[in-house]
């Protein structure tokens, strides 16, 4: 059933998410900090534009939103000019930005307070899964809030699961960053190690990618790892903005995270290179300055 929607940032995630969600028919209003990006998005996908996220809230049953940070997502959602303000009572908001537990349970306590549905989505997939629609959603919240807003959201994913109360969606998210950056360090030591040893690190990875060592980030990333290309994703500022939730959350709740505590300081080394915007697999580019 189509809805009227709004959607809050456009950034390389947040401008295709909406346009899959005008093209599944949906009524689409979006907000940008930036407008020029808003209505480059209009222009390409025939939606309309707001000012402030209040106005584009305005009359939505679903608002969804993909920003920064904590700080971001309060910009958006609390205050006069907050998507809160402008939604009526019954809608729901849906929160696609990787931000802490904590946040999800502050804006789900608000929501509450103002007779709205909150639900937490953090997503995983990349840029490359919001272009194809083919992003994995994990979720917080109410039952009936996350029961509602799941059709809408697959118009941009093809696997979406509510894992508990508010805040479980981002937790969840952690996890899979605290995963992803082992597995890039892992792969990164192998093709460096495999490089060093005489081997044909390609030839290599074609063998042990059909065995146990398989991986999403080995079939994905190995070929532009090894000829040093690291415009391919998730940015390395991105990427430590996250693991530092992850590390902050695990002071709180006493998990042990060495290796990523460690990776998330050997990411700052890739940053002090000049790859701030380069993806996560630029780890092995420290590997082989190092072997310089």
């Amino acid at each position: 059933m189509a809805e009227k929607v709004a959607f809050l940032g456009l950034g390389v995630m947040g401008f295709p998410m909406a346009g899959h969600l005008r093209k599944a028919g949906h009524e689409v209003t979006v907000y940008n900090r930036t407008a020029a990006k808003a209505e480059a998005w209009a222009r390409e996908h025939g939606g309309a534009t707001a000012a402030t996220p209040r106005e584009a809230a305005k009359g939505a049953r679903f608002v969804f939103a993909c920003v920064g940070n904590d700080d971001d997502v309060r910009a958006v959602t609390l205050g006069e000019s907050g998507a809160f303000a402008g939604m009526a009572r019954g809608a729901i908001f849906v929160d696609h930005t990787t931000a802490s537990a904590s946040l999800a349970r502050e804006l789900d306590a608000a929501a509450r307070a103002a007779g709205l549905g909150f639900v937490d989505a953090p997503v995983s997939g990349g840029q490359a899964g919001a272009e194809k629609g083919i992003l994995t959603v994990m979720a917080g919240g109410e039952e009936a809030a996350y029961a509602a807003a799941e059709p809408v959201i697959a118009a941009y994913a093809r696997a979406v699961r509510r894992m508990g109360p508010a805040g479980s969606g981002q937790l969840t998210k952690m996890v899979n960053q605290i995963c992803i950056a082992g597995l890039v360090e892992a792969l990164s030591e192998g093709i460096h190690f495999a490089t060093k040893a005489g081997l044909d690190p390609a030839a290599v990875i074609d063998v042990i990618s059909k065995g146990a060592a398989q991986s999403w980030q080995m079939e994905n990333r190995f070929k532009t790892m090894i000829a040093g290309e690291f415009n391919h994703g998730f940015a390395v500022d991105w990427m430590r903005k996250d693991l530092a939730i992850c590390l902050e959350e695990a002071r709180t709740n006493g998990a042990h995270l060495p290796v990523t505590a460690l990776v998330d300081q050997f990411y700052s080394e890739v940053q002090a290179m000049g790859g701030k915007r380069w993806d996560t697999s630029s780890l092995i580019a420290r590997l082989n300055k190092a072997a310089v």
